[in-house]
Order: C-alpha cells, then sequence, then structure tokens
C-alpha cells in the first residue's frame, strides 16, 4: 500500500500542501444548499443537474471543466442574475450531482457537446451567451460543430484550445494504474491529494475554506471519476484538433485568462487563437490569477462580461 500511494503522489506530480485554514464568510452558500436548488434533465445518457436563476431573456450559460462541477460558478451566479441575466450552469455528465453511468466513450467531447445542446433545447433556449472553463472549452467546440447557430456570444475563460497552450498535470494509459488512482480518489486515500495539489497549482494564492472544498472533494468521494477516467486516458494524450472548425467560427469573442495558468498556456497559442477566433485587441484581458479564475476574479470577470456586452 506505501509503494501504490508513492506512486499515486508522483503521478500527480503535486505536493501536499495544506489548505489555508480560513473562516466561513457570512452568507457563504454550503454545497447541500447548492444542490437543493440545481434542477434535473433526464438526458439519453443520464440525468443531469443544473442551475436554472433569473428570468430574463438574456441567458448565460456557464460551463465548467475537469474535474471541477458547475460549483466552480457559485459566486458568480446570483451577481450575474443581478447584471439582468438568466444563468444556466450545469454539472455535465459524470461530475458534480450528475449521474454517473458505466462506460468510455459516453463521456467523449462529442457526447459532452450532445448533452449541452439537448439541454438548451430542453429549457427552449434557442440562442445564448456561452462561457467556457478548461475541458468545457472542448464540448463546446464540439456544440458549435453541431449547430454553430445557437451561441451568441463567446467567453473563454482559460479554455483548453489548442496543443500548443495545454500542458494537463496529469496523463495516464488506459488501464489497471488509472482505475486505481481513480479508485484512490473515490475511497479518500488520494482526494485529499489531489485536491491540494490541483489548488497549490491552480490558485495564486489559496483563500478556500472547508466549505468551498467540499463542494469539490464530495463529488469525488460519491464516485463521480468516471469522466475523470476519459479524460485523463484519453483527452490528455490525443487532445482532438478543432482548427479546422474553429477557423469557421463567426461568433463575438472574449479571452479573459490567468495569465500565470501553469496547465494551460496563453502565451504559446495567442497569436492562433486571436486570428483564427478573430478576437478583437480590446476584447482579450490578461488578469492577474492562476487556473481557477473564477475563485480568484470572480467579480472582475463579471464586470469584463457585462462589459464585453455592452459593446
Amino acid at each position: 500500500m506505501r509503494l501504490l500511494l508513492s506512486a499515486l503522489c508522483a503521478l500527480l506530480l503535486f505536493s501536499c500542501k495544506p489548505y489555508q485554514s480560513t473562516i466561513m464568510k457570512e452568507g457563504q452558500v454550503t454545497y447541500d444548499r447548492f444542490r437543493e436548488s440545481q434542477k434535473i434533465f433526464n438526458s439519453t445518457d443520464g440525468d443531469i443537474a443544473y442551475i436554472d436563476r433569473g428570468t430574463s431573456d438574456k441567458v448565460i450559460v456557464l460551463v465548467h471543466g475537469v474535474p471541477t462541477s458547475g460549483w466552480l460558478y457559485r459566486k458568480m451566479i446570483d451577481p450575474l442574475v443581478a447584471e439582468g441575466f438568466r444563468v444556466i450552469v450545469p454539472d455535465m455528465l459524470g461530475f458534480g450531482s450528475s449521474a454517473n453511468p458505466k462506460g468510455y466513450d459516453i463521456y467523449s467531447e462529442e457526447n459532452h457537446g450532445k448533452r449541452l445542446l439537448a439541454l438548451m433545447d430542453h429549457l427552449g433556449i434557442q440562442n445564448w451567451t456561452h462561457v467556457m472553463h478548461d475541458a468545457g472549452g472542448l464540448w463546446t467546440w464540439e456544440l458549435i460543430e453541431k449547430d454553430p447557430t445557437r451561441i451568441e456570444n463567446l467567453v473563454i475563460l482559460n479554455t483548453i484550445i489548442y496543443e500548443e497552450g495545454f500542458d494537463p498535470p496529469v496523463r495516464m494509459k488506459k488501464g489497471f494504474f488509472a482505475r486505481t488512482a481513480m479508485w484512490g480518489y473515490r475511497n479518500g486515500i488520494t482526494t485529499n491529494m489531489l485536491l491540494k495539489g490541483l489548488f497549490k497549482s491552480g490558485l495564486k494564492e489559496s483563500t478556500l475554506n472547508k466549505t468551498d472544498v467540499a463542494g469539490y472533494k464530495t463529488p469525488l468521494r460519491e464516485g463521480k471519476t468516471r469522466g475523470m477516467y476519459y479524460f485523463f486516458t484519453q483527452t490528455c494524450n490525443a487532445l482532438p484538433d478543432y482548427q479546422p472548425m474553429i477557423q469557421k467560427v463567426d461568433i463575438p469573442t472574449t479571452v479573459i485568462w490567468g495569465t500565470h495558468d501553469e496547465m494551460l498556456l496563453w502565451e504559446p497559442q495567442k497569436e492562433q487563437v486571436i486570428n483564427d477566433l478573430n478576437v478583437k485587441p480590446e476584447n482579450v484581458h490578461l488578469i492577474d490569477a492562476k487556473h481557477f479564475v473564477q475563485e480568484e476574479k470572480d467579480s472582475k470577470i463579471i464586470t469584463l462580461i457585462s462589459s464585453f456586452l455592452k459593446e
């Protein structure tokens, strides 16, 4: 067992730095309350949990990545509603409060994209502003490829776009070792190790408290690792090439990027992204943050989104 734990620790490439201890903020939402506010869409592959808040006809969709969930956006939801938006925040299949069915290709980028589109059809929403983070970009490219007319505005938050900027801390081969790693995440053996390392490398200065961490930890302890397994063993080893499709995208786009991100790098791909998506110079915003910009710069992101949509 000691050998196994050592191997897992080396695989993750993370050190086990303790969380910074902070006091729960007044009025801070708990993960239980967050879940109580979610609704359920019965997709053909399994139940999708989602937040649907606000009544405006101006809709904004917030899409998470791996290994997070809609909880990543908890601090942005009410402020965006206050800005006059109807806010939709899904937990993708295999993450958060959504179902975690058996299977491998069910968690492919294509299938995630299909389910996103099905959710919006279910809600009767034809067009919306789309915010994406991390692997949420891959799922979004698939959605756009299937129906390029639905997204009115695109907001990129430290998103997977091209191989040149993709430097994941974990790459695994499909099989016993990867399954063992997922087992460790589910059973608490390496759950804390994963999250501590993730936030150490993903936050410039962590102020997460136990309530914050619970929203990331609970789904893992419930066994939500099948989507992660696909991502780590397939996507991280063979990143899909969406450039031919991206070059055809005709959607107003803004980039809001944590410039200190160690997992998704802006500099190696910036010219390619700006040219391919025809991003105006004034719509490229490099902010003083790492990967999880929603945790560090939520107010800044909301301000930038609001300004972008008022142009």
